[in-house]
């Protein structure tokens, strides 16, 4: 299918070295092989071709080659797409930079949609590489010839060359490059008007302001205006650029009036994109406009018919206001009945939503607020039946906790997060777990021994591999909270109860808590409490208990003082002799760290 039997292309002029022939024959043979896979492998290897072949061959020979032999599979295509972006060097540096466009050119008019993308892709990378007169005399044409074209793969390509070029020809051709931009953007073929539409915004800012107002900004609300949702949306997403480079009066009069009727759409994919957009849209206006005009907007959108756009305006929570100031409070305080029924909304996907950025609303509203409005939604949140709702909430506490104070927290949100770490969803316990040394800072050690310190212990024994692990991690970080002396009074004599039980899944798990400890235990509790632990569990009818043992011992040698050494030296030597090879191998391990 690649001709290579037509064109001799790499032997038949300039005589060759032995050694650079046989590599490129090797390579012709694998391009009419019949795999895909190792036509797929050769053309990865174009480059080593146009190495062994020089610059000037490369540009005469197998540029054109490629040109004329583009019919082949979509990945195959894509590869060379992809591997002509690297060819500027090879074809003699940028000034030979044009002869690579009439392989992409081909490309670009493939139906293949991810081929035409990485051949445009690749064109707008090598435009960087052109001259503004290589622009002019090479370049614009192709957009020229992509815009007529029959076929609407390259119209549509045509559409994602003209801001890599435009901002570096003369006004000569910028104005003919919008004349063409514009005639797309009135396309009979959707696909060209939604192609066209994702650029407008990009053709904006690269355009003087005359332009964007006698020319860009109709072409706007034309498409603004399209019959098909699939354009709508992006000249939705084409408002940020426009709001951007139009004077805040124009931009406040020509597009705020789409947004608004966006927010209206029939299609709930163009309310989606707005609710996607709204953060940007904000920062382009600016805090008067966001809080008479954007807010308003992002309140009907929270009350969306449908639950995909509804969730979109949730997630733009956080970003609300952020260009307020001190208005920002009042702002989000008008939310909170959006809030609150986005709480009890009927799509789980909405509450999971609201319940990731409730949360950040905390700091902005104030202790009291945030007691008397957030709080509640809070609490009913954490009761959801739901589990990636609750998940959401507990994994954003700490915001809350640096707000509102211990005595509210142990008062208000404890007995729910107690409530939690029972729950049926090992994930939602896991989420728990992860909360502990942050709850563990802020209520202090007597208040977390009461109500928290046994939901530790008990995940211990839980019966999840997951919980039992982050548990012992959970461990170490409490004792980087509360120091040694409480782990010793607290931990160390459950671990070594833990050690003497029946079941082996608590012996192994004491194991694993003490692995935990090795980093902040101090040699005095190695001999006293641990020692004697691990050496009982090196008799272990389970080989895994006793290969932990020696892992045990490894992490404890670098704290272990004489006593504990003399403690564990008989204990390895005994497991060195061990029926298992994996036992034996992790107690000589050990031996040799003591």
């Amino acid at each position: 299918t690649w001709g290579f039997e037509q064109l001799p292309v790499f032997w038949s002029f300039a005589p060759m070295a032995a050694d650079s022939l046989s590599p490129i024959a090797v390579l012709i043979d694998e391009l009419k092989d019949e795999d895909t896979q190792m036509r797929l492998n050769s053309m990865r290897r174009l480059s080593t071709i146009a190495l062994a072949l020089g610059e000037e061959r490369t540009r005469t020979e197998l540029i054109p080659f490629l040109k004329d032999s583009l019919e082949e599979e979509e990945e195959i295509l894509q590869v060379v797409a992809e591997e002509l972006a690297k060819f500027v060097p090879l074809v003699g540096g940028p000034a030979h930079a044009h002869t690579l466009l009439p392989p992409l050119e081909t490309l670009c008019m493939v139906e293949e949609t991810v081929v035409r993308e990485k051949a445009v892709e690749t064109l707008q990378s090598l435009s960087k590489d052109h001259s503004p007169s290589q622009l002019e005399q090479y370049f614009c044409p192709m957009i020229k010839r992509l815009a007529a074209g029959d076929w609407f793969a390259a119209r549509s390509s045509a559409c994602g060359l003209f801001v890599c070029s435009y901002s570096r020809v003369s006004p000569q051709h910028q104005a003919a490059l919008r004349q063409l931009f514009m005639q797309l953007c009135h396309d009979d073929t959707p696909m060209v008007r939604r192609a066209a539409a994702s650029y407008l915004g990009k053709l904006a800012e690269a355009s003087s302001i005359e332009h964007v107002r006698t020319e860009l900004l109709p072409l706007f609300t034309y498409l603004a205006q399209d019959d098909q949702d699939t354009v709508r949306l992006l000249a939705a997403d084409a408002c940020v650029y426009l709001a951007r480079v139009l004077p805040r009066d124009e931009a406040i009069a020509e597009i705020l009036p789409s947004i608004s009727t966006a927010a209206k759409d029939r299609s709930w994919r163009v309310r989606s994109v707005l609710a996607d957009k709204w953060s940007e849209l904000q920062k382009a206006f600016g805090p008067e406009i966001t809080k008479n005009d954007l807010v308003p907007i992002l309140v009907r959108l929270m009350q969306d018919q449908e639950p995909e756009v509804r969730a979109q305006a949730a997630a733009r929570v956080p970003d609300v206001g952020l260009e307020l100031a001190g208005e920002r409070a009042a702002v989000l305080s008008t939310l909170l009945p959006a809030f609150s029924e986005l709480c009890s909304d009927m799509s789980p996907h909405v509450r999971t939503a609201i319940a990731g950025v409730v949360s950040h609303a905390a700091p902005v509203l104030g202790k009291e607020r945030t007691l008397d409005q957030l709080v509640p939604l809070l609490i009913r949140l954490l009761k959801d039946e739901a589990a990636e709702v609750r998940l959401n909430v507990i994994g954003k506490l700490d915001q809350v906790q640096q707000v509102i104070g211990v005595d509210a927290i142990s008062s208000v949100l404890v007995p729910e997060v107690v409530a939690l770490a029972e729950d049926n969803q090992w994930r939602v316990r896991l989420a728990v777990i992860d909360q502990m040394p942050l709850l563990a800072k802020t209520l202090g050690s007597d208040m977390f021994d009461s109500r928290l310190t046994p939901l530790v212990l008990a995940w211990l024994s839980d019966n999840v591999f997951a919980i039992r692990e982050a548990a012992t991690k959970c461990i170490r970080d409490l004792v980087t909270v509360y120091g040694f002396p409480w782990a010793k009074r607290i931990i160390v004599p459950n671990v070594v109860s833990m050690g003497q039980d029946r079941a082996y899944l608590k012996r192994l798990t004491s194991l694993f808590a003490i692995n935990a400890l090795s980093e902040v235990v101090d040699s005095d509790t190695i001999a006293k409490d641990l020692a004697p632990v691990l050496a009982t569990l090196a008799k272990d009818s389970v080989a895994n208990v006793r290969l932990n043992v020696s892992r045990t011992v490894e992490k404890l040698s670098p704290k272990c003082n004489a006593a504990a050494i003399a403690l564990f030296k008989p204990v390895l030597d005994r497991l060195r002799a061990d029926a298992d090879v994996d036992v034996q191998y992790y107690a000589q391990h050990a031996l040799a760290l003591l």
